[in-house]
Protein backbone atom coordinates (compact mmCIF):
# COMPACT_ATOMS: atom_id res chain seq x y z
CA UNK A 1 0.00 0.00 0.00
CA UNK A 2 1.27 3.31 -1.08
CA UNK A 3 1.69 6.07 2.20
CA UNK A 4 -2.22 7.43 1.24
CA UNK A 5 -3.34 3.92 2.22
CA UNK A 6 -5.11 3.52 -0.77
CA UNK A 7 -2.71 1.75 -3.43
CA UNK A 8 -1.70 5.06 -4.65
CA UNK A 9 -5.06 5.52 -6.59
CA UNK A 10 -6.45 8.76 -5.09
CA UNK A 11 -9.24 6.78 -2.90
CA UNK A 12 -10.77 4.82 -6.07
CA UNK A 13 -10.18 1.35 -7.19
CA UNK A 14 -6.41 0.59 -8.63
CA UNK A 15 -6.21 1.54 -12.59
CA UNK A 16 -6.76 -1.51 -14.17
CA UNK A 17 -4.24 -2.02 -17.57
CA UNK A 18 -6.33 -3.14 -20.68
CA UNK A 19 -5.67 -7.21 -20.92
CA UNK A 20 -3.91 -6.92 -24.93
CA UNK A 21 -1.93 -3.97 -24.05
CA UNK A 22 0.56 -3.18 -27.26
CA UNK A 23 3.93 -4.71 -25.92
CA UNK A 24 5.63 -2.19 -28.89
CA UNK A 25 3.96 1.02 -27.70
CA UNK A 26 4.92 0.13 -24.12
CA UNK A 27 8.42 -0.78 -25.24
CA UNK A 28 8.00 2.64 -27.10
CA UNK A 29 7.14 5.05 -24.37
CA UNK A 30 10.32 3.01 -22.25
CA UNK A 31 12.88 3.95 -24.73
CA UNK A 32 11.55 7.33 -25.54
CA UNK A 33 11.82 8.14 -21.89
CA UNK A 34 15.46 7.31 -21.77
CA UNK A 35 16.41 8.70 -24.90
CA UNK A 36 14.35 12.09 -23.69
CA UNK A 37 15.94 12.23 -20.16
CA UNK A 38 19.51 11.50 -22.05
CA UNK A 39 18.88 13.92 -24.44
CA UNK A 40 17.96 16.47 -21.54
CA UNK A 41 20.85 16.10 -19.80
CA UNK A 42 23.24 15.99 -22.89
CA UNK A 43 21.53 19.35 -24.25
CA UNK A 44 23.06 20.86 -20.57
CA UNK A 45 26.46 19.22 -21.79
CA UNK A 46 26.33 21.15 -25.00
CA UNK A 47 25.12 24.24 -23.60
CA UNK A 48 28.10 24.41 -20.70
CA UNK A 49 30.03 23.93 -24.28
CA UNK A 50 28.78 26.74 -26.12
CA UNK A 51 28.82 28.48 -23.19
CA UNK A 52 29.43 27.95 -19.10
CA UNK A 53 26.17 30.53 -18.65
CA UNK A 54 24.34 29.49 -21.52
CA UNK A 55 21.37 27.70 -19.91
CA UNK A 56 20.34 24.50 -21.39
CA UNK A 57 16.90 25.46 -23.15
CA UNK A 58 18.65 28.32 -24.62
CA UNK A 59 20.42 25.82 -27.04
CA UNK A 60 17.88 24.97 -29.07
CA UNK A 61 17.68 28.27 -30.38
CA UNK A 62 20.78 28.72 -31.36
CA UNK A 63 20.59 25.22 -33.35
CA UNK A 64 17.73 26.70 -34.82
CA UNK A 65 19.02 29.74 -35.85
CA UNK A 66 22.24 28.18 -37.28
CA UNK A 67 20.32 25.86 -39.23
CA UNK A 68 17.35 28.37 -40.52
CA UNK A 69 19.29 31.81 -40.23
CA UNK A 70 17.59 34.95 -39.25
CA UNK A 71 14.51 34.63 -37.73
CA UNK A 72 11.90 36.96 -35.78
CA UNK A 73 11.08 36.14 -32.17
CA UNK A 74 7.51 34.93 -32.88
CA UNK A 75 8.86 32.02 -34.87
CA UNK A 76 10.97 30.95 -32.88
CA UNK A 77 8.86 31.02 -29.85
CA UNK A 78 6.26 28.86 -31.99
CA UNK A 79 9.06 26.43 -32.88
CA UNK A 80 10.53 26.16 -29.49
CA UNK A 81 6.47 26.07 -28.14
CA UNK A 82 7.08 29.02 -25.27
CA UNK A 83 5.76 32.24 -24.51
CA UNK A 84 6.65 35.57 -25.90
CA UNK A 85 7.97 36.45 -22.51
CA UNK A 86 9.94 33.08 -22.14
CA UNK A 87 10.97 34.14 -25.72
CA UNK A 88 12.37 37.54 -24.61
CA UNK A 89 13.76 36.65 -21.47
CA UNK A 90 15.65 33.62 -23.51
CA UNK A 91 16.90 35.99 -26.72
CA UNK A 92 18.29 39.00 -23.90
CA UNK A 93 20.62 36.28 -22.62
CA UNK A 94 21.84 34.79 -24.90
CA UNK A 95 22.41 38.81 -26.37
CA UNK A 96 23.93 39.13 -23.10
CA UNK A 97 26.80 36.49 -23.69
CA UNK A 98 27.40 37.71 -27.31
CA UNK A 99 25.89 34.49 -29.15
CA UNK A 100 23.15 36.39 -30.89
CA UNK A 101 22.24 39.96 -31.94
CA UNK A 102 19.15 41.84 -33.70
CA UNK A 103 18.73 43.24 -36.34
CA UNK A 104 15.42 45.58 -38.19
CA UNK A 105 13.78 42.95 -40.38
CA UNK A 106 13.98 44.64 -44.00
CA UNK A 107 10.49 43.21 -44.54
CA UNK A 108 8.84 44.80 -41.96
CA UNK A 109 10.43 48.27 -40.09
CA UNK A 110 8.50 47.49 -36.91
CA UNK A 111 9.82 44.23 -36.73
CA UNK A 112 13.55 42.26 -35.41
CA UNK A 113 15.02 39.87 -36.90
CA UNK A 114 17.31 37.37 -34.59
CA UNK A 115 20.72 36.05 -35.97
CA UNK A 116 23.91 34.37 -34.69
CA UNK A 117 27.05 36.29 -34.49
CA UNK A 118 30.02 34.89 -35.24
CA UNK A 119 31.11 34.40 -31.84
CA UNK A 120 27.94 32.17 -31.63
CA UNK A 121 28.20 30.74 -35.15
CA UNK A 122 32.10 29.67 -34.40
CA UNK A 123 30.93 28.48 -30.72
CA UNK A 124 27.77 26.25 -32.34
CA UNK A 125 29.67 24.95 -35.07
CA UNK A 126 32.10 23.68 -32.68
CA UNK A 127 29.50 22.14 -30.11
CA UNK A 128 27.39 20.69 -33.65
CA UNK A 129 31.16 18.71 -35.24
CA UNK A 130 32.32 17.45 -31.55
CA UNK A 131 28.96 15.99 -31.23
CA UNK A 132 28.62 14.35 -34.65
CA UNK A 133 32.03 13.38 -34.20
CA UNK A 134 30.36 11.19 -30.84
CA UNK A 135 27.64 10.04 -33.03
CA UNK A 136 30.09 8.63 -35.73
CA UNK A 137 31.73 6.65 -33.12
CA UNK A 138 29.25 5.36 -31.19
CA UNK A 139 27.25 3.98 -34.35
CA UNK A 140 30.37 3.13 -36.34
CA UNK A 141 28.80 -0.36 -36.05
CA UNK A 142 25.77 0.55 -37.76
CA UNK A 143 25.18 0.56 -41.31
CA UNK A 144 24.36 4.56 -42.94
CA UNK A 145 21.52 3.36 -44.34
CA UNK A 146 20.14 1.95 -40.70
CA UNK A 147 21.23 5.71 -39.34
CA UNK A 148 19.43 7.27 -42.17
CA UNK A 149 16.44 5.31 -41.26
CA UNK A 150 16.71 6.08 -38.12
CA UNK A 151 17.08 9.95 -38.61
CA UNK A 152 13.99 9.81 -41.06
CA UNK A 153 11.48 8.00 -38.53
CA UNK A 154 12.81 10.64 -35.70
CA UNK A 155 11.49 13.54 -38.21
CA UNK A 156 7.98 11.81 -38.91
CA UNK A 157 7.93 11.27 -34.77
CA UNK A 158 8.91 14.84 -34.55
CA UNK A 159 6.27 15.96 -37.23
CA UNK A 160 3.51 14.34 -35.53
CA UNK A 161 4.43 15.86 -32.21
CA UNK A 162 4.59 19.56 -33.90
CA UNK A 163 0.77 19.13 -34.72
Amino acid sequence: MHEDGNNGTGGGAAPVAPRCVDQEFLALERELTVLLRRARANQGEMAREVHPDLEPAAYGLLIRLDEQGAQRATALAAYIGVGKATMSRQLRALEDLGLIAREPDPADGRAWLVTLTDEGRGRVGQVREARRARYVSQLAHWDRREVAELARLLHELNGIAEK
